[in-house]
């Protein structure tokens, strides 16, 4: 897959989401094996740009590339500012948002809020395109409501306007999160345009993932929530696209690794007292299909230091190891983890 001059090495792309995918979590996922990492979601409003919160937002230091990065906003202008202002901190793929359903941005006619207005749609694409050097790809949802689904209209809007890539997520603006994801309409998007379509929503598996690929015709998936404390669902959907099965779960050992690792990140990226409350919410991902996790988080959620977090995840993934070699976190493989001898964990 292709985004503009940028090789993917695989179609498996980690959505932006605000609060989860800071640059700790997309360094882990793309470690993981996602082929694209997209930050969470920056004002338009270049004026807010320095408060702590987009300035760790704006921060892509020691990334690989492709470096992309999200931005919303209603005005054209302001989104052509912004986006032009990113690729000089170091973006080589601006991603447009006209999905987000939340009302503090559909207040504001942004995120998907503009899905009902494809004249002022064509106009930022248009003005953000010409803005800048590097692709510009767009995320969307079906429509504003279920009786309007415009999201073939508006994907011709993109191609004309030159996007070079599009993500769709499979509720309408209405749904918010409600309901299951529909996929008829991205089918019908992909067969509609000839730049490349990423299908998204309630992907949570590899099997799903192929599901949806070949039902959809589309050229990627995004994956969203199921990444939240699985980022190991990359790696295990680009195996299952490749060969049909289901690699082989990692070492509990690896998983340990991997965890303290990006505890670590967090806290040097946070500081130790932002960082360590930020911690809570991934371990609390991390260990809620674990054997022992609800014990663990009661305990985990009040400690206030690092050096605590550290050492009490030391000690959960003792426990594991003690009755499991391997450890699969996605409940897609069957179970999360197996007695030595095979059976069931308790």
């Amino acid at each position: 897959m292709r985004i503009g001059p940028h090789a993917l090495p695989n179609p498996v792309i980690l959505a932006p989401m605000a609060g989860v995918t800071d640059r700790p979590f997309r360094r882990l996922c793309r470690e993981l094996g996602a082929g694209l990492v997209v930050s969470e979601m920056v004002t338009s409003d270049t004026r807010l740009w320095q408060s702590a919160k987009s300035s760790r937002r704006l921060d892509h230091s020691g990334e690989p590339g492709p470096i992309s990065v999200q931005i919303a906003g209603a005005d054209p202008l302001m989104m052509a500012e912004a986006a032009r202002a990113n690729v000089d901190l170091g973006a080589q793929i601006i991603d447009i948002n006209m999905g987000c359903p939340a009302k503090k941005v559909c207040k504001r006619a942004a995120g998907s809020a503009l899905l009902s207005e494809p004249e002022l749609v064509a106009r930022i694409l248009e003005s953000v395109v010409a803005a800048v050097p590097v692709p510009v790809t767009l995320k969307i949802r079906t429509g504003p409501t279920r009786d309007n689904r415009n999201a073939v209209m508006i994907a011709r809007i993109a191609e004309q306007s030159g996007i070079q890539a599009l993500a769709i997520h499979g509720r309408t603006r209405a749904d918010r999160f409600n309901g299951e994801a529909e996929f008829e309409t991205i089918g019908e998007v992909a067969r509609s345009v000839e730049i490349p379509v990423i299908a998204n929503g309630d992907i949570d598996s590899p099997q799903k993932a192929q599901r949806i690929l070949q039902s959809t015709g589309a050229g990627g998936i995004m994956i969203g929530r199921a990444a939240q404390g699985n980022p190991w669902i990359f790696q295990d959907t680009v195996h299952y696209l490749e060969h049909g099965r289901l690699a082989p779960a990692p070492s509990v050992e690896e998983v340990r690794a991997r965890v303290l690792a990006h505890l670590s990140d967090l806290h040097d990226f946070y500081g130790t007292y932002s960082g360590v409350r930020i911690a809570r919410k991934h371990l609390g991902w991390y260990t809620q299909n674990l054997p022992g996790g609800e014990h663990f988080r009661r305990g985990f959620n009040n400690l206030e230091k690092a050096t605590d977090q550290r050492r009490a995840i030391e000690q959960f993934f003792q426990q594991i190891s003690a009755i499991s070699d391997r450890l699969r976190i996605g409940c897609y493989g069957g179970v999360s983890a197996r007695n030595k001898d095979g059976a069931l964990a308790a």
